[in-house]
């Protein structure tokens, strides 16, 4: 799957995955952890977007969905692909991903013996988790966002978008008809990082309960997090059009050499000013096809 990575073209079809039995019956241990609890804990659009996936991908207990179903159909829907990985990439090197609506995902999945649990992101978080919601327009015009912000953004700041990123697309929620609901992959994924955030009754000490951050970039921006434990503070958006406007208006405020434009027609972003080309670079790095 590494070499599947490293060798695909954007403009090539993703290679199909033969999963063995064991790795399809670790999908669908994590399918049946995860599905009731999607149900009393997920956001409408998630819920709304994993029929959808069903339908159109694939998506079912007893199977892995593949990633070029999954791409073809996010393209239709809101103009975002999927692209494979062969492992973590730099903060940087995803966000501008995002830019272009491109999501980086893994193909491999967690070892067998341990169904319920993975170190790093796998396909059960990636498929699970991630792609429903890209298929959903508020969510991926506002992951959207932050990609844009990365495109020439300092260091310092591209570790603030990452922080805000973790802080919303991995474990964000939205209040919903007055109860807390889940949006990001990592709740998504995880039976118990999303009873952690959203169930009272997963808390039987009081000193247990995460904190429960109104959305504000600006702080999530500087909020440390945990990548082996349950996340002890969550941010909470009015809704995702909330988390959107608000993350739009923070990305704004940012320093940088340029704004970056996305053209939907072209599949392209434009710069507002001109800049000076790095040494080595190439002439023109305008669109997905040349950065990505």
């Amino acid at each position: 799957m590494t070499e599947v990575a490293k060798n695909h073209r954007w403009n090539r079809p993703i290679p199909r995955v033969e999963y063995t039995k064991e790795e399809i019956d670790t999908w669908s241990a994590v399918w049946d952890q995860m599905e009731d609890l999607w149900d009393k804990h997920a956001c409408r659009e998630y819920k709304r977007s994993m029929e959808l996936m069903k339908q159109n991908c694939g998506y079912d207990r007893s199977n892995i969905p593949q990633q070029q179903d999954i791409s073809e159909f996010l393209l239709k829907q809101t103009n975002f692909q999927m692209r494979p990985v062969g492992g973590l990439l730099s903060s940087r090197d995803f966000l501008n991903g995002l830019a272009f609506r491109i999501f980086f995902s893994t193909q491999y999945i967690r070892h067998y013996s341990k169904p319920l649990y993975t170190p790093e992101p796998d396909i059960c978080h990636e498929l699970l988790g991630h792609a429903p919601m890209f298929a959903d327009r508020d969510f991926a015009d506002f992951s959207q966002e932050i990609g844009l912000a990365s495109l020439g953004a300092s260091d310092e700041d591209v570790a603030k978008l990452a922080h805000c990123y973790w802080h919303s697309v991995e474990f964000g929620l939205c209040r919903e008809n007055g109860e807390n609901k889940a949006y990001g992959a990592g709740l998504l994924s995880s039976f118990g990082e999303l009873e952690h955030a959203c169930s009272d009754e997963f808390h039987q000490d009081c000193s247990t309960r995460p904190e429960i951050k109104d959305w504000d970039p600006a702080v999530a921006a500087y909020q440390e997090f945990p990548i082996t434990t349950y996340q002890p503070v969550y941010f909470l958006a009015a809704s995702l059009q909330d988390a959107k406007e608000k993350m739009r208006r923070f990305c704004e405020d940012l320093p940088r050499p340029f704004f970056a434009l996305y053209n939907t027609q072209t599949n392209s972003v434009h710069i507002d000013r001109p800049v000076r080309r790095t040494k080595g670079a190439p002439d023109e790095i305008t669109t997905a096809r040349d950065i990505v």
